[in-house]
């Protein structure tokens, strides 16, 4: 099976660690969102990816310098303007010459325990000619909301909508299969939404399909879903260690490679090789990369700290993300998901709450 892998966005919401990286490469504990993906559809017998590359598209190219990942050989498409979803899966297509069988489509910015194996025989077994993985959520608002009869063929996608809808419901996974008939309706070089676009003629037809799971599913585009989609790692709702070579030192405390831990760790915390927690620190609930230090006095809670990244005596760091080799100066304060970016130094003392605080800062 061959996929494309969406990636051309530019990560506005996660800003300012995206100011520097695609999101997709930033990582998920410790490992890089984009080998998460990757590595999941190598599982479901994926053999070959196609990455739809725009916005800082060498930062994949560098990733992955040998053209290979979990077993799959990728190749790459950079888009030479926008093309939003649909205008991205068609020229990643026929870039690499994809034109004779069905397509697997996946967002690389979604994390998920979908079957895929199971979608891709839903969809044969329909006789689709495109089907897309459905989740469950408390508030569709956010997502495409879908439809679908007791056959699972759709009978209704509404893109977004406008309006809050009240109530859980399906909306769309963003896993696809399609036929190389749906790519033959979507034009050359055009800026095309496959969901606003494409997704309704085909509902339209009578040939789209949705498959529901319940199997685990995020998306990682708020700070919120981005520390979040960490946290469920180690708190074992996505079960098995949170990243390979994780070794569990009881209590939910995983550790990779050698650091030094001499003061409090408290589960469900990962700490990355060489992170330094000083005796007279606490650390509870988070992620603590590579390098990362945590001095005398400090508490780093419910957060993530990126590689490298330091947090000074007496500092908290509660519910939110500092970005790699930024300093959190003595007796600041950080919460309510404040997200600091790449390099940035925050003067001691200081109270920030919710803030984005960018590399130029």
């Amino acid at each position: 099976m061959r996929a494309v892998v969406l990636l051309g966005g530019t990560g506005t919401r996660l800003r300012p660690l995206t100011r520097t990286a695609p999101k997709q490469v930033l990582p998920i504990a410790e490992v890089p969102m984009i080998e998460r993906v990757l590595g999941h559809l190598a599982v479901h017998g994926v053999t070959e990816a196609v990455l739809s590359l725009g916005y800082l598209h060498d930062s994949f190219v560098r990733l992955f310098p040998e053209g290979r990942t979990a077993g799959i050989t990728l190749a790459w498409a950079v888009e030479p303007e926008p093309l939003d979803t649909a205008g991205a899966v068609a020229f990643a297509a026929r870039t690499a010459g994809i034109d004779d069988r069905a397509l697997l489509v996946v967002n690389g910015d979604v994390l998920t325990d979908l079957d895929v194996s199971a979608l891709i025989a839903f969809h044969v077994e329909r006789g689709a000619e495109a089907t897309i993985s459905l989740a469950e959520v408390p508030d569709p608002s956010a997502f495409g909301l879908v439809d679908v009869d007791e056959t699972g063929l759709v009978t209704r996608f509404v893109e977004k909508p406008a309006f809050r809808v009240p109530g859980a419901g399906r909306v769309s996974a963003g896993t696809y299969v399609l036929e190389p008939s749906v790519l033959d309706r979507i034009p050359a070089g055009r800026r095309l939404s496959i969901e606003r676009e494409v997704f309704p003629g085909l509902v339209e037809k009578g040939s789209m399909f949705g498959y529901f799971s319940r199997a685990y599913w995020t998306d990682t585009g708020t700070p919120g879903q981005y520390l979040q989609a960490q946290l469920d790692l180690l708190t074992g709702l996505r079960p098995g260690a949170p990243a390979a070579g994780a070794v569990s030192r009881g209590d939910s405390i995983w550790t990779l490679g050698e650091s030094v831990l001499d003061g409090e760790v408290r589960g469900p915390t990962l700490v990355g090789p060489a992170a330094f927690v000083a005796r007279g620190a606490v650390v509870e609930g988070s992620v603590i990369g590579a390098g990362a230090r945590v001095h005398a006095g400090a508490l780093v809670q419910g957060s993530v700290l990126l590689s490298g990244a330091a947090v000074r005596a007496g500092a908290v760091v509660s519910r939110s993300v500092v970005g790699e080799r930024s300093v959190i100066g003595e007796e600041a304060r950080l919460s309510d998901l404040t997200v600091v970016g790449v390099g940035v130094e925050i003067a001691a003392g200081s109270r920030l709450e919710g803030a984005r605080v960018p590399e130029d800062a």
